[in-house]
């Protein structure tokens, strides 16, 4: 939870907040950094969440205009379709004196 910091380290730490703040201010000022940490935890998980929120909005937008690219190839692709068929028609058609089989 406190990263690099160890017993030994938490102990001094506790004893300098002792001899700085009194015994009768302590509990007060643990409360207050308590109270300090937990916002600072609510603030960077909210903020987190919105960075992901973003993250996959864009990702979003990105796939919507890679369906939307797709959609417009396959409606170019439908609009010359009959004069695909068309051609391919004639060239299918047999020429004179060929069997048709």
């Amino acid at each position: 939870m406190f990263g690099s910091i160890g017993l030994p380290e938490l102990i001094i730490i506790l004893i300098i907040a002792l001899l700085v703040f009194g015994p009768k201010k302590l509990p007060e000022v643990g409360k207050s950094v308590g109270r300090a940490i937990r916002e600072f935890k609510k603030a960077s998980d909210e903020l987190r969440s919105k960075v992901e929120e973003e993250i996959q909005a864009s990702e979003i937008k990105s796939d919507l205009e890679e369906v939307k690219s797709d959609l417009t190839d396959l409606q170019e692709g439908f609009t010359h379709l009959p004069e695909t068929i068309k051609k391919d028609l004639e060239n299918d058609e047999p020429e004179e004196g060929q069997k048709v089989t």
